[in-house]
């Protein structure tokens, strides 16, 4: 985490300074899924916060649900109308707004994707995200390492977020079960594996009703289930509660994506067993210092060396680490919760 905070540091110099003199004539636009879901108003005070730092107008907008493309269309042809510099989004349908992204850009906006990739991943000019496969991949391995001998044996259920299946929560995904160890069969969806100890998916929505009730039909498929994946940590949280009902909580490993506050404090309590941990606050302030930069000098920011977005990094939180996979404790994770 370390050597994560301090090229991230390096990061931030390299796009701040005197590159951002007289941006305060520019505005962006910050569009999110929901506006509920902690981890979307976190990124909201995030760009909030640097949007006045450096003197940039900030127009948020969100959808109703995790879901809801229409709004975030109406909100990206807003953001064109009023000739906003910047739009930063996290798409709820990667695929479906990807026109409306193209009509930002041809109209000279810089486009850039927080979290959840576009699909394709180039039809913004950046994204700034997690390695939302690695963070998957994280809490597969613990699961893995945690069962020992009977992950040969496991019933694992995975809550998703929608059937849409977005770009972040198919990396998700298919990243913990390459963690776990099973074959996957088209990287780029979920469902069509052909492993055994796969009880079923259900979909979440993202939030704590939607996990409660995907648990519950998981269960339903298979009331013997004893690892669960969960997209983020209130699925987490809804998917605890349904086993609780049915005295499972204590004999069921429950793994998630997040790092939230609530979610890393839920790491501490057991209700989740593993949570890899992402910095949305990072994600929203570089997106922003990144439209100011733009503004200035008309340069766009680069990907990080290796891959093809800007990694703002993960770390998996646990206090039951697993051996040969590397992680930090809730007391490190609540340090750095929502960074």
């Amino acid at each position: 985490m370390k050597k994560l905070l301090a090229c991230t540091a390096l990061s931030v110099t390299a796009m701040s300074g005197a590159a951002f003199a007289g941006a305060h004539t520019s505005s962006a636009c910050l569009i999110t899924k929901t506006d509920t879901n902690p981890f979307f108003v976190k990124m909201r005070e995030g760009a909030t916060a640097k949007a006045e730092e450096l003197g940039i107008e900030l127009n948020t907008y969100a959808g109703r649900i995790d879901g809801d493309n229409e709004t975030q269309v109406a909100a990206i042809e807003t953001c064109i109308a009023n000739n906003a510099k910047g739009i930063l989004l996290t798409p709820s349908d990667p695929a479906a707004i990807a026109p409306v992204v193209q009509q930002a850009r041809d109209a000279g906006i810089l486009v850039i994707a927080l979290d959840t990739p576009l699909d394709p991943i180039d039809a913004a000019d950046m994204t700034f995200a997690t390695d939302n496969f690695r963070a998957g991949e994280l809490i597969g391995q613990w699961a893995r390492a945690q069962l020992g001998d009977a992950a040969g044996d496991a019933k694992i259920g995975l809550l998703n977020i929608n059937i849409s299946q977005p770009t972040v929560g198919v990396l998700r995904n298919q990243g913990f079960l390459t963690g776990f160890g099973i074959d996957l069969g088209d990287p780029n969806k979920w469902g069509d594996e052909g492993d055994a100890r796969i009880v079923g998916h259900d979909v979440s929505d993202g939030a704590t009703d939607g996990g409660r009730k995907g648990m519950e039909n998981l269960l339903a498929s298979d009331p013997g289930i004893n690892v669960v994946y969960t997209i983020n940590e209130p699925a987490a949280a809804g998917a605890y509660e349904a086993l609780k009902a049915l005295g499972r909580e204590s004999d069921v490993l429950i793994v998630s994506v997040d790092g939230g506050c609530p979610g890393v404090q839920n790491v501490k309590e057991g209700v989740i067993g593993a949570t890899s941990q992402q910095y949305p606050l990072l994600m929203a302030s570089l997106g922003v210092e990144a439209i100011a930069k733009f503004a200035e000098t008309g340069e766009k920011p680069a990907a990080t060396e290796g891959k093809d977005f800007f990694d703002t990094g993960v770390a998996l939180v646990t206090d039951q680490p697993a051996e040969g996979v590397e992680s930090i404790n809730t007391e490190e994770g609540m340090n750095l919760c929502w960074g």
